[in-house]
């Protein structure tokens, strides 16, 4: 009887493009955009009361995972000024340097 190799399947869900992170009284939410057009929508692990700057260091950590662990890719997080004190948004671009991700893809950035 032959036996079957497992092909590596490629993760349904694409590389991340975008995070939108939104503060809501139960917790932080987050959304994950992809290059392909899809969206992955969670909680973010942190407590409702994390300081803004440390949701965004979470956020950017897990979208960095995501993109290293299954896609091979290291990224980097861009955070946009915020519009809404509840509301932030970021691009997540393809890493620039050889080593991994720039402090910036931590959410170290101030603001």
């Amino acid at each position: 009887m032959a036996r079957r190799t497992k092909e590596k399947k490629r993760p349904c869900w694409g590389i991340p493009e975008g995070i939108v992170l939104l503060a809501t009284p139960d917790g932080r939410r987050i959304s994950f955009l992809t290059r392909e057009g899809g969206m992955l929508c969670g909680g973010l692990d942190v407590p409702a009361d994390t300081d803004p700057h440390d949701a965004r260091a979470a956020a950017a950590v897990m979208a960095t995972g995501l993109a290293r662990d299954f896609h091979a890719t290291d990224v980097e997080v861009h955070w946009e000024p915020p519009r809404e004190p509840w509301s932030w948004t970021a691009r997540v671009t393809p890493a620039t340097g050889a080593g991994p991700a720039s402090p910036d893809a931590a959410g170290q950035r101030p603001g």
